[in-house]
């Protein structure tokens, strides 16, 4: 008996300010943001290391920026994989916004972190 792998799930948690993506009902990753106005600020993307080399961090990216797109918002990658994600992808570009030093204090200070860690 072979098991079927379950195709995973992406569901926004707006009380948490992340995307999560699961399988099999177990988080097996997200992507963190806040949002600014219609911007919605990407600042962090983990896959738990168990479920690495799957590719679903990119599914996971794909699925949010989709959502954004929906909503009619923008995107601004502060996150390194997702500006990766978006680097390779152009069909986003129409929604994406540059990361400037401004949205990044307002993130530094939105996070209570010191500035310009990320």
């Amino acid at each position: 008996m072979t098991d079927t792998p379950t195709t995973p799930t992406v569901e926004r948690v707006d009380a948490r300010h992340r995307y999560e993506i699961r399988v099999d009902g177990q988080r097996a990753g997200l992507t963190a943001y806040r949002d600014r106005g219609e911007q919605r600020v990407f600042f962090h993307t983990e896959i738990d290391p168990a479920y690495a080399g799957q590719g679903l961090a990119s599914q996971l990216i794909r699925a949010a920026l989709d959502d954004v797109r929906a909503s009619g918002g923008r995107v601004v990658p502060v996150c390194p994989f997702v500006a990766a994600y978006l680097s390779k992808h152009d069909d986003y570009d129409d929604l994406t916004d540059p990361v400037t030093p401004e949205v990044v204090q307002w993130l530094d200070t939105e996070l209570k972190r010191a500035p310009g860690r990320s």
